[in-house]
């Protein structure tokens, strides 16, 4: 099997480069579950999960992402599902008046 350099690889990175905490509002953790049709068995359906920060409402990056999978790849996209969830959270921790054992 042959080996490809990408220079996407470093290019694409799971951080975002923010200045303030007013951009950090529009970030969220995305991801995509990217359907495609394997080259060689186009009858076949291959399952791809990419993760980023991105930004809402557009998703600049993973539009970027899948431009340059539509170039530079092989396997046709079938369907792409998007899921995402803010970055800053209040904590979800509450203390319970009970306790257990653990072996």
């Amino acid at each position: 099997m042959e080996k490809t350099d990408f220079a996407f690889d470093e290019e694409y990175s799971a951080s975002a480069e923010v200045e303030s905490d007013e951009a950090l509002e529009d970030y969220r953790l995305t991801t995509a579950e990217i359907q495609y049709h394997m080259p060689d068995y186009p009858n076949l359906v291959q399952s791809y999960l990419w993760q980023s920060l991105d930004r809402l409402p557009d998703f600049p990056k993973l539009n970027e992402f899948l431009c340059f999978w539509e170039k530079e790849l092989e396997g046709t996209l079938h369907s792409v599902r998007i899921g995402y969830v803010g970055i800053v959270q209040p904590a979800e921790w509450s203390f319970e008046d009970s306790s257990a054992n653990v072996h």
